[in-house]
């Protein structure tokens, strides 16, 4: 019985490398699609919403400060928070604004 394993053991796997790589590429497959494909696309999305800013829309910064965009650069947007108080935020931190942003304000 031992010498039975130990010869079973000695002899290579058929296939095995094979049937590894067709998994490998399976599970890579798997991820572009649950994963990577839908990131890829909010990415897209939050930057045409950025870049689109106009003056007078209401928007969200990435640390909960909800205002309106006074101005619009390049680079930054300079957001009313309240009456006369204007910061100057970076646009990589506006996020896409929601529905319950527009019914709140």
């Amino acid at each position: 019985m031992n010498a039975l394993v130990i010869i079973l053991q000695e002899q290579p796997a058929k296939g095995g490398n094979l049937t590894f790589l067709i998994m490998m590429v399976a599970i890579f497959i798997v991820l572009y699609f649950l994963m990577i494909r839908p990131q890829k696309k909010r990415q897209k999305e939050l930057k045409e919403y950025r870049d689109s800013l106009k003056k007078g829309e209401k928007v969200i910064t990435a640390g909960g400060i909800y205002g309106t965009v006074a101005e619009v650069k390049e680079n930054f947007v300079l957001l009313e928070v309240d009456t006369n108080v204007k910061i100057r935020v970076d646009k990589s931190t506006l996020l896409k604004d929601s529905s319950d942003l527009q019914q709140s304000n």
